[in-house]
């Protein structure tokens, strides 16, 4: 049986392949999983002529991501966290505070289209990859600073830690 496929198929072929197949694969499988019709001239013309509008489409719809591509590219993101020693984050950065975060540059993005293998817990610069559509990628630049407060806190623990070894000195300086 001889079939154009309407989509692509493992082991079989890609969308617009004509392929020959078992008679009852044909009927009981791919046909009526819409994934393939009979490849008589008339679904062959008419598949044609959909594929032309499809890729189109497809070509109006890669423009347009492309666009936005460009617009989350050159958009620079930056955290301000509590950190603790080594530069270590009490909490994380996640895809979500990411997605939000470009959501409020005036590109909505949805929190699975942003790349992350796992979330940032340490302070710096980090380049995230965002899925804009299969084949288009943007990368947007990630910076986590320490919280202000969290820095005022730290310079602060500090000057007690050297006020406390400096007493601890005149105390052994006077024993």
């Amino acid at each position: 049986m001889k079939l154009l496929l309407k989509e692509d198929v493992e082991n079989l072929g890609p969308i617009g392949a004509l392929v020959d197949v078992a008679n009852g694969y044909g009927r009981n499988f791919l046909i009526p999983r819409n994934l393939a019709v009979e490849a008589s001239t008339k679904n062959i013309k008419e598949f044609e002529h959909q594929k032309k509008i499809i890729l189109a489409k497809a070509k109006e719809l890669r423009s347009t991501a492309e666009d936005i591509a460009a617009k989350i590219s050159a958009i620079s993101i930056s955290f301000e966290a509590k950190a603790g020693e080594g530069d270590k984050l009490f909490g994380s950065v996640t895809s979500k505070d990411i997605a939000e975060a470009i959501s409020q540059k005036g590109v909505e993005v949805d929190k699975k289209k942003v790349v992350l293998n796992e979330p940032i817990k340490r302070l710096g610069e980090y380049e995230v990859t965002v899925k804009v559509q299969q084949d288009v990628t943007a990368t947007v630049k990630v910076e986590v600073k320490k919280a202000a407060a969290d820095a005022a806190d730290t310079a602060a623990a500090a000057d007690k830690a050297d006020a406390a070894d400096t007493a601890a000195d005149a105390d052994t300086a006077e024993a």
